[in-house]
């Protein structure tokens, strides 16, 4: 597992994270190298090989979520299977890592400023977007926020949800990058429906055949969400060419570059987990 990302924030220390990329590992093409995707039709004996490696890696345990592109935040504990269907994860428990996989989504981690919760999200459109409430808007990262409320009730008696997010620091993962992500009119238009601030993160696609196309800054609306929310300690991704997945081939995994020409891709994983 060569690469790998360590998130540059001023986390507790007892808080660890890292951010695998596709170097290393024993996966061929087009899944080289360090798959740890076990959807994508890459060989299953590979792919264990770089989970186990991971774990090794981090002296913790991945909990690997079946992801659908929700908005479902699930508790994690030593009983949680693999598979389990969710978009982010919270957990009070050591060398239990919350981890989410990536090949163009945006990965969220956070942490609180005791360093006794952890959680990671996955951000692609569909769950950053989510859907309209009385209240307003409420996708993955609403739902992370409303989860992380609720642990530090337990924690820490019942404390204000602008309080608990500033409590939190949060860090962006690399995803798809704004020169890279072509949207269609319908979602500029939901998310400026569900938000007009969310407007200027949108430009149109002036190259080619483009007409109805748009431009999306995925980390952009994320920070959009997160300060909408209180989040004032925002870390990582700032939407500059370094943190594109499409651009960065030989250090990122791709879906929309890699699916149509080799096939297929694989997935990479962002881990945040509490040090015993």
């Amino acid at each position: 597992m060569d690469g790998a990302i360590s998130p540059d924030w001023p986390a507790p220390a007892n808080v660890r994270a890292l951010m695998a990329t596709r170097r290393g590992g024993e996966s061929k093409p087009p899944f080289d190298s360090f798959n740890l995707g076990d959807h994508v039709q890459d060989d299953a004996r590979a792919v264990a090989a770089n989970r186990a490696f991971l774990a090794k890696k981090i002296h913790a345990q991945p909990v690997f979520l079946n992801q659908v592109h929700g908005w479902n935040v699930v508790a994690l504990d030593a009983s949680t299977p693999h598979g389990t269907q969710a978009d982010a994860c919270l957990t009070t428990q050591p060398n239990l890592a919350c981890t989410i996989m990536v090949a163009d989504c945006l990965p969220v981690l956070f942490c609180n400023r005791q360093g006794t919760v952890v959680g990671a999200a996955h951000a692609g459109w569909r769950g950053l977007l989510g859907h309209l409430t009385p209240g307003g808007p409420c996708g993955v990262l609403e739902e992370m926020q409303h989860g992380l409320a609720q642990f530090s009730d337990v924690l820490c008696g019942k404390i204000a949800s602008n309080t608990i997010a500033k409590d939190w620091l949060v860090w962006l993962g690399p995803c798809i990058g704004p020169a890279q992500f072509e949207v269609g009119t319908e979602v500029e238009q939901a998310f400026v429906a569900s938000d007009p601030a969310a407007a200027i993160y949108f430009q149109p696609q002036l190259k080619g055949n483009t007409k109805g196309k748009w431009l999306a800054d995925l980390p952009g609306l994320a920070r959009q969400r997160l300060s909408a929310l209180g989040f004032t300690q925002i870390y990582g991704n700032d939407s500059s060419s370094q943190w594109c997945t499409v651009e960065n081939e030989s250090q990122f995994f791709s879906h929309r570059r890699d699916h149509v020409r080799l096939g297929g891709s694989g997935r990479m994983a962002a881990c945040i987990w509490l040090n015993n």
